[in-house]
């Protein structure tokens, strides 16, 4: 079976592949930015988008306006200053 019919119009195999790379391209494309904002909105507290995040599906525009406006802090990757030095306080161990 060399060529497909889909109501009434032939699909050859090398349209079906270029279909389904396009398809598998978009599924990543869509993934990648879907974790990363779920991610920020998990890490920023905002419950109201994690669900909506989680339950839409837009091939990545929403989560992309999500991450570019309204995500509470920007910059939650970068959250130590190199700058400042780490104080470490030592607490005397308790002997029984």
């Amino acid at each position: 079976m060399d060529i497909l019919k889909v109501n009434g119009q032939v699909i050859s195999p090398e349209m079906m592949t270029t279909f389904m790379i396009v398809l598998i391209i978009i599924l990543i494309w869509s993934a990648v930015w879907k974790a990363m904002a779920l991610w920020k909105s998990a890490r920023n507290k905002q419950v109201a988008w994690f669900v909506v995040l989680c339950i839409f599906n837009t091939i990545g525009l929403l989560e992309i306006l999500y991450l570019a406006f309204w995500q509470k802090n920007k910059n939650t990757a970068i959250a130590v200053d190199v700058k400042k030095p780490v104080k470490v306080e030592k607490k005397p161990v308790k002997k029984k």
